[in-house]
């Protein structure tokens, strides 16, 4: 998601992939301890925004791993399934 639009703030990536924060956390805080994204805040009012961006080692690593992956493995398409049933 993040190499499609680069930053996002954490509650639309959240909603976007479909994950909650409590369950997951661990697994962006990993990302971001490995340098595959970055993690801002933005103080907005009495709330702080957070926003995740995609750093260049999280692009190469979506090339060299992630997309040869999805090559190999795609994804069904729920749309065109629903279709055919």
């Amino acid at each position: 998601m993040l190499t499609e639009y680069n930053e996002m703030n954490q509650t639309k990536l959240l909603s976007y992939c479909g994950l909650n924060l409590v369950k997951h956390k661990k697994i962006f805080d990993d990302m971001t301890k490995k340098g595959l994204i970055q993690r801002t805040e933005k103080a907005w009012g009495n709330k702080t925004i957070v926003n995740y961006k995609i750093t260049e080692k999280g692009k190469q690593f979506c090339k060299a791993i992630l997309e040869p992956y999805e090559e190999m493995f795609p994804r069904k398409d729920l749309d065109k399934e629903k279709l055919n049933n």
